[in-house]
């Protein structure tokens, strides 16, 4: 038995130094070295609540055990950033790739998964994609960590391929290598990759909406084979010095590591040496346009495998709009079009229509998908609010179970108009839209967001 006095005293070092990497983290709100947003006083006053946000789940990180896992939300309205989908539901476990688990869960109808039409009312989501990684965007702190073969993807398995049930449910094994015998759904989480084995530590989950109103949320567990057998140690002196440091450093090295990427790679605020852009190009993230799309992924600081992204900034005054235009000669699974503060926090989607996806959206004649960017509500449909915010991301999502050749990508296409001009550059076709239509749309944000976040 440890001399009390010295574990105390270890103990309370430990709080002291976890201390001290928190405000390390505070730091990068406002010291310019740091890369951190531009200040104002609301930019200053959502970086701290995006610490918050960061300290929220580093403390529910920092309290998972692989060999008992759960999930978790990995992205809720506490804690959003990476410039998060707004029609998305994140979720993780911890777990540990060496060992096999069984995950086991239910889904609401999921006929449209297989192409087929779903019955009217209550359905699983739009699309569901689990993806086991062997490490964490940003935990490093470091742009280090996006050297390809690093960090990398051991599987993936979305609802186009998952055998789901009659009755809805479906079991997932999840071990290094599938038993010869064993036909049903798989994950791999041990896997080489640039000459190194690579083990998978972090067990995703997107469930992504489409139609708030009817679609709901998978119900899951995950267990490891063997449990039962093994009960949970008592938590000692070495568990709790290890979930301070892991609060502490995961904090500090998030909110750097996010900072670092949107400044000098995604270009956020103009060229940079280490930019994504081309000599010759704009940034990466050109203000009041978007890049064209693409296939991003782990190896630029995560991102859902199955998708093609575009994104840019917006800077608009009062009386200014932005039109944003896409063709989409493939219909992906899902098309979502969001926004976010420069911290990468998505703008509130429950008060504000500072979302829409495809199946929320009006679409003219003419079949492109297009939406209004603006401060102020112009009375068309698929404004895109942007709750005040002067200088903000632009993101679109198009998620593909196979995606198409190149030159059948999506296309996308920017203006920035007068606010009082918007319907000027519409379609002749295009609708107005009441107050009393957006209030009932905004009441049905309200519903929906409360059921896809509950807690109970």
């Amino acid at each position: 038995m440890k001399d009390t006095e010295t574990v105390r005293r270890n103990l309370r070092d430990a709080f002291d130094e976890m201390i001290g990497q928190l405000e390390a983290a505070r730091d990068a709100i406002d010291v310019p070295e740091l890369d951190p947003v531009p200040p104002d006083e609301r930019n200053l006053a959502e970086g701290y609540r995006y610490l918050m946000g960061f300290l929220l789940g580093s403390i529910e990180r920092a309290l998972q055990d692989p060999l008992r896992p759960r999930f978790l939300r990995a992205i809720q309205p506490m804690n959003r950033g990476t410039i998060d989908n707004a029609d998305a539901v994140y979720l993780y476990a911890v777990i540990d790739g060496n060992e096999t688990y069984r995950i086991r869960g239910r889904a609401l109808d999921s006929r449209h998964w297989r192409g087929e039409t779903p019955a009217p009312g209550p359905r699983a989501p739009q699309y569901v994609i689990f993806e086991l990684a062997s490490g964490y965007a940003g935990d490093s702190g470091s742009l280090a960590e996006l050297v390809p073969g690093t960090r990398i993807n051991t599987g993936s398995l979305d609802g186009h391929a998952l055998a789901v049930e009659d009755d809805g449910s479906f079991e997932i094994l999840v071990a290094p290598e599938r038993p010869h015998d064993h036909t049903g759904n798989f994950l791999q989480s041990r896997r080489e990759s640039h000459g190194k084995q690579h083990v998978g530590r972090f067990l995703t989950l997107r469930e992504l909406f489409h139609d708030w109103e009817n679609e709901d949320l998978l119900e899951l567990e995950i267990l490891r084979e063997g449990c039962e057998k093994s009960p949970r140690p008592a938590f000692d002196e070495a568990s709790a010095l290890e979930m301070m440091r892991t609060v502490g450093t995961i904090t500090n090295h998030q909110m750097r590591f996010w900072n670092v990427f949107y400044t000098q790679l995604l270009e956020t605020y103009g060229k940079t040496k280490l930019g994504l852009s081309q000599e010759g190009e704009p940034p990466f993230m050109p203000e009041n346009d978007m890049n064209a799309p693409n296939a991003l992924g782990i190896a630029t600081g995560g991102g859902q495998s199955t998708n093609i992204y575009a994104g840019g900034v917006y800077r608009l005054e009062p009386d200014e709009a932005l039109i944003i235009e896409s063709e989409v000669p493939v219909p992906p699974s899902f098309l979502g079009f969001h926004l976010a503060n420069l911290w990468g926090e998505s703008l509130d989607f429950e008060s504000h229509q500072s979302s829409l996806n495809a199946a929320l959206m009006h679409r003219t004649g003419d079949g492109v998908h297009r939406w209004v960017v603006a401060h102020e509500d112009p009375g068309v449909p698929n404004w895109i609010d942007t709750t005040g915010l002067g200088h903000g991301f632009l993101t679109v999502r198009y998620t593909y179970e196979t995606q198409p050749p190149k030159e059948r990508w999506p296309t996308l296409r920017v203006e920035k108009v007068a606010l009082a001009d918007v319907r000027r550059h519409l379609p002749p076709d295009t609708p107005t839209v009441s107050p009393e239509s957006r209030e009932v749309a905004l009441r049905m944000r309200h519903r929906h967001v409360q059921r896809r976040y509950r807690q109970y």
